[in-house]
Formats: C-alpha cells, structure tokens, sequence
C-alpha cells in the first residue's frame, strides 16, 4: 500500500498502488509546504548573512569614515566599486552555476566571500579599502541571481510571490537586525587594540565562510535529486513545473531554433525588465547603505547605539508589509499591480523624509520607502522568467540582476557626490524618488500577465 502523509494534517490517503492516487491539488498542496519548510529557513539564513557583509559597511562608515579620513565621494566610490565588481561578475557566475549545480557553486562563493568581508578589517587608507571591497563584490556576484534561479527549480509561479517575499525578508531583517547589532560592534572600540569597524567586519564576515560549508551538506541541485523527497512528491513537483513553462508565452525551443540567445537577452522585453530593476535597485542601495547617515542627520546628538536601533524601525515595518503584499498577489494571482503600487509608495516615502523638517515624519517617510522598495523587489523577481525560454533564463535573470545593479552601483557615487555639494541628503533622495517613478512607468508597460488561476488556493501552501 502507498501512504501519502500531509505535513500537518497526518495522513492524507491511503490507497492500494493500482487504485486512484491521492487527489492532485491536495498532494501539491502537501509537496508545495514540504518543500517550503526545508529549503525557505535555509536560504533565508545564506541570504541574512549575504546581505550583511554587503551593508555593514554603512554601519562601519559612522566611524570608519573619519578613522580612514575618507570623504562622502571616497566612501561612496568604495560601495561603488563593490557594484562594478558585482555588476561584472554576476553573469559569468550564474552560467557556471547553471553547470555544475547550486550546491556546489552557492557553498563555493560563499566560503569565498565570507574571507574577503573578513578581510576588510585590515583595510587601512582609501585605496586598501576600494581593493578589500571589490574582492566582496566579484566573490558575492553570483549569490542572489543564482538563488532566484534556483527557486524557479523548485517553486510554481503561483506560489513563487510568497516564498519570495519569505526569501526576501532576510534584507530587512538583516538591516533591522544589523542596525542594533552593529551599534553595539561598535562600542567594542579598542578591546584587543582594534577598532569598533573592525569589529564589525569581522563578526559580521566570518559566518558566511562557515555557512557555505553547510551548504555542501544540505542542498541538492534539483528536485529529482532531493533525497527528501519521496518518488511521488518528486514526481509531481517536476510535472508542475514542466507544465507550467509549458505555458509560458515564450516561444518553445523548437519554434526558436534559429533564434540566437543573443537576440533573446537584448529583445525589448528584458531590457524593459532591466530597466525597471534599475529604478527600483537605486532605492534598495539608498535603503542599505545610507540609512544610518540618514538618520543621523536629523538625530544629531544621538550615539551610535541610539542610531542603529532608529535604523531598525523602518526594517520592521519592511518585514510586515513582504509578508503581507506577498501573500496578497499569490491571493489575487496578480502581479503588475502589485509591483507598480509599492514603488510609487516608496517615491512618497523619499519626498516625505526630503521635504520635513519634523524627525517623525522623516522617519515615516523612510519606513515608506523601505517597505515599498523591498515589497516591490519581492512581487518583481515573480515575472522575469516566463518572459524567458528555459535556456535563456539563468543568463536571462543574470542579465536583469546585473542591470539593476548598476542602480546600486550609481547610487552611493552620485548621493555622495551630491550630499558633499550640497550639504544635505535631500537631492539625493529626490534623485532616488524621481527613478521609482520612471520604474514604475516601465513597470506599466511590461507584459506582465495575470498568474494562471491554479485549482489548489496557494495562499495556504507556504508558511
């Protein structure tokens, strides 16, 4: 007899192996939460400590900056330099994942890139630290794309909204997190002869060395490979997706055979899709790297703790509100609304903090522009590969993450440059805000079709 057991519920049917098998939207249902519960905390943590070495250098720059004598153009140009790193390396690295497999790859950069944000703490003048940064930025490259290409293995566009909203919270729960944590690295100041920065780089670093030997252990590549998994769930998980893409409105490999993968990765379409990341990822870097400095210009006086618990606030109401838009498009099997909503939210936000002189409504308007930000990156990465045929899309999703990534790479150079003109972070704010409005405007014209409606709720499937 063949037993199939639900997760929460205990068995869902048991039946002889020649009689009806269990019904197909219940076991989905019990394959889709399986799968959730063990791969979702997992990559939540490779993602917590990913985004951690990638901005704490905003944290160590409350009192780097002056240790190093580095100026907002020179601190800005080091983030910069990092994003070039970033930029250059996130395509070749996702096609050699899509080679040799995410386990092997993922465990690989991440041991690499836990080293050399380690390493940062022995940077000692402007030249030293642009160096240490851009060994972070070509290491780090490959991480985020190659895990979004990997959820396409393993999650259905009609539940991929949550699981990337579950996924994707490990940002601002590392800057929530992050903000207090390094306010307190910080006053370790002189303990052991280091710097509280230093400190920071190397508390914060570590880990994800340690953690990309974990990975080794515990991903497999693909669902037919999950030992996890039994035959049935496998089976059914694989058709899934395979039908799924069967109807994608993307051409078929035999009706684009002499469709060349150039053509396909420079067509319209993804450049649109390009472009509207790179308006939202300008915001996402002025949310990571600048928010403590931010917030210490309309709090003066307070100390480094008080500023990195202040920090933290806008990434609490950021988790809420993932969670939430999440779960809410999967419900409504709806996404260009759902993209283009919450990056105007986050434009508001950015005049809100730009245009007050009242801390409160400042601290509003940041906790407006982070939510909509990071809601709106979440709902984004739901689209991209049904635009793409099966072969274009790990070089595909590369490609969009890459652009938008320029946006990261832009935008601490330019609100340095333009905090040092001006003496103030309100122009670059406006210049942030005036990018979610264009993205928004692409967002628009992208053809983003609504989910195929499923015959299983997804709403209950994850989490």
């Amino acid at each position: 007899m063949e037993t199939t057991r639900s997760a929460d519920h205990g068995p869902l049917r048991e039946e002889r192996s020649d009689a009806a098998g269990p019904d197909p939207a219940l076991l989905e249902k019990h394959v889709m939460a399986k799968v959730s519960r063990h791969l979702l905390w997992f990559l939540f943590a490779l993602f917590f400590f990913s985004f951690l070495d990638r901005i704490n250098i905003g944290f160590a720059g409350l009192t780097m900056m002056k240790d190093l004598g580095l100026s907002g153009t020179q601190f800005g140009l080091a983030t910069t330099l990092f994003y070039i790193a970033y930029i250059a390396f996130g395509i070749p690295s996702n096609i050699v994942l899509a080679r040799i497999g995410a386990r092997k790859w993922i465990g690989s950069i991440m041991i690499a890139w836990g080293l050399a944000s380690t390493a940062t703490m022995f940077a000692s003048s402007p030249n030293t630290l642009y160096l240490l940064r851009v060994l972070v930025g070509v290491t780090e490259a490959g991480f985020l794309p190659g895990i979004l290409l990997y959820m396409t293995y393993w999650f259905p566009s009609a539940y991929r909204a949550r699981a990337n909203a579950l996924f994707m919270i490990a940002m601002p729960v590392t800057a929530a997190v992050g903000s207090a944590l390094s306010g307190y690295i910080l006053a370790l100041d002189g303990t052991l002869g280091l710097k509280g920065w230093q400190w920071l780089f190397f508390l914060e670093g570590l880990p994800s060395a340690i953690l990309g030997l974990v990975v080794f252990a515990y991903l497999h590549d693909a669902p037919e490979k999950a030992s996890w998994l039994s035959a049935g769930e496998k089976r059914k998980l694989s058709q899934t997706l395979a039908a799924e893409h069967q109807a994608d409105p993307v051409p078929r490999a035999s009706a684009t055979a002499e469709r060349s993968l150039v053509s396909e990765l420079v067509s319209p379409t993804v450049i649109k899709f390009a472009l509207a990341y790179f308006c939202l990822v300008n915001t996402l870097a002025m949310v990571a790297v600048w928010t403590p400095l931010i917030v210490k210009s309309f709090s003066a006086d307070a100390s480094n703790r008080t500023i990195g618990l202040l920090a933290a606030i806008p990434q609490i109401c950021t988790i809420v509100a993932m969670i939430w838009w999440g779960r809410r498009s999967d419900r409504k099997q709806e996404r260009k609304w759902h993209l283009m909503l919450p990056m105007l939210f986050s434009a508001a936000g950015w005049l809100c903090t730009a245009y007050s002189a009242n801390p409160v409504i400042q601290m509003l308007g940041i906790c407006l522009a982070s939510a909509g930000s990071y809601t709106a990156m979440s709902i984004f990465w739901t689209t991209p590969d049904h635009a793409l045929s099966f072969r274009a899309r790990a070089v595909g999703i590369a490609v969009i993450n890459a652009t938008g990534n320029i946006g990261s790479a832009l935008n601490p150079l330019v609100v340095g440059w333009l905090k040092d003109l001006t003496h103030s972070f309100s122009a670059g704010l406006l210049y942030a805000a005036a990018l979610l409005v264009i993205g928004a405007i692409v967002v628009a014209v992208l053809p983003i079709e609504p989910t195929r409606q499923r015959r299983t709720e997804p709403s209950g499937s994850l989490g």
